[in-house]
């Protein structure tokens, strides 16, 4: 019964072995999927995939990998990225996690909605762009040792950095967040969601600058517990460290508590 199970779906047209992925709640496929599949040449499967694609029915974010399109997502040119980017990610063979701005709108922190779906891995890696969505990616080395939840999607599930790890990512790649007052903002929605215990475990295996700007931020925002779990990681080394490492120093003195340099005014939006 399994082979002939098999030998049916063999014989699929493209376009019917699309519509039951989607019947069936999936939405994405492979290059290999379709060659086990998919009956006819490689040449006719090519066309096929081409023809699918020039209707708007799928979209091709990296070669070999496919993305339905539901009709309802037709005229945006692509699902939300959180429909794909786990599959994704697995088919690139890369650990990933959607950090910075895209985390903290998934915890709540929606005041600076992001433009783009951001993604932290642990290679370089080309962003995407299909209809009108966008994906860019920033890569962070030693990614297994950062705070992750699994948070249910549309089509299953994505990796997200913790509130924790999302503030000092923040921190760290402050221009991907806009400026340092959009990190001052999300920083006063995301504190709401933030475990003083949880962020003095994530300081730990933060690097000790972006500890001593985020403890630097927290404290000029009110929230001086979060920013008592860091100054007890941090204890007496503390070394001065620019606030904005691209801007010069003269005029500045170091902050006497986290030893910031803050060559830049910070003044949250809210």
């Amino acid at each position: 019964m399994q082979r002939r199970r098999r030998l049916t779906q063999a014989t699929d047209s493209l376009p019917g072995y699309v519509d039951r992925l989607q019947e069936g709640g999936r939405y994405t496929f492979t290059s290999g999927d379709v060659a086990g599949a998919v009956s006819g040449s490689e040449i006719a499967r090519r066309a096929a995939l081409r023809r699918l694609k020039e209707k708007r029915r799928l979209v091709s974010p990296r070669r070999g990998f496919f993305v339905l399109v539901p009709l309802e997502y037709r005229s945006a040119g692509s699902p939300p990225a959180s429909w794909f980017v786990d599959p994704l990610m697995a088919f690139l063979g890369q650990p990933y996690y959607v950090g910075l701005l895209s985390a903290a709108a998934i915890h709540g922190a929606s005041h600076q909605k992001p433009q783009v779906f951001q993604v932290v891995t642990d290679k370089p890696t080309r962003p995407i762009e299909v209809g009108r969505v966008r994906i860019e990616f920033h890569r962070r080395q030693r990614i297994c040792e950062a705070g992750i939840e699994t948070v249910k999607t549309e089509t299953g599930s994505m990796r997200v950095s913790t509130p924790e790890t999302t503030a000092f990512d923040l921190v760290r790649y402050s221009e991907a967040a806009g400026s340092l007052d959009n990190v001052a903002t999300v920083l006063i929605e995301l504190s709401e969601r933030m475990n003083p215990a949880k962020l003095a475990n994530a300081a730990m295996k933060a690097r000790r600058p972006d500890v001593q700007r985020l403890g630097w931020l927290l404290e000029r925002l009110g929230f001086g517990s979060l920013g008592d779990a860091l100054a007890e990681v941090l204890l007496s080394v503390r070394r001065p460290v620019l606030l904005r490492p691209d801007r010069p120093a003269r005029g500045f003195d170091p902050d006497p508590r986290w030893h910031v340099i803050a060559n830049e005014e910070v003044a949250a939006e809210l």
